[in-house]
């Protein structure tokens, strides 16, 4: 009977040892992704953008833009002011964040100023491209850096 205890406790003892090594693993895991998967300003722009950048673009709506161009503004200062990500940061990256920052800025001005529809949808769509530029290079470096893991 001493013994089964013992082999019970010995068998308990293991089963917690994997289970904090797995958690512990799991742990280390997430934290890294999460400091390299999270640009949480980037994040928030989006969703703004997308709100403004969608009505237009699938029916010629620029009324959620005209609304939503001082929440953009406030959105693209966060961003442009936040660190960068390590894994981006880099001089093109700044630039491309200054210039959506600049050109949105100047959207403002001009809806402020009575544009038209078709100014406010022609800065729209390429502020949404720039925009696409900035995230397209973010992801690349997800792929870039999944790639070296696997392959070192």
């Amino acid at each position: 009977m001493l013994n089964l205890m013992q082999t019970m406790g010995r068998i308990f003892l293991s089963a917690l040892l994997v289970m904090f090594t797995v958690l512990a693993c799991s742990t280390k895991h997430d934290q890294s992704a999460t400091q390299n998967d999270e640009w949480p300003e980037m994040d928030a722009f989006h969703m703004t953008m997308a709100e403004a950048f969608h009505p237009l673009k699938d029916s010629g709506n620029v009324e959620p833009a005209k609304r939503l161009i001082g929440q953009l503004v406030t959105e693209v200062d966060k961003w442009a002011s936040s660190s960068v990500p390590e894994k981006v940061n880099n001089d093109e990256m700044r630039s491309k964040l200054e210039k959506l920052k600049t050109d949105i800025h100047a959207l403002y001005e001009v809806i402020r100023d009575g544009a038209s529809e078709d100014q406010i949808g022609t800065a729209m769509h390429t502020l949404h491209d720039q925009f696409h530029e900035i995230m397209e290079a973010w992801h690349s470096r997800d792929a870039e850096e999944e790639h070296d893991e696997k392959h070192h």
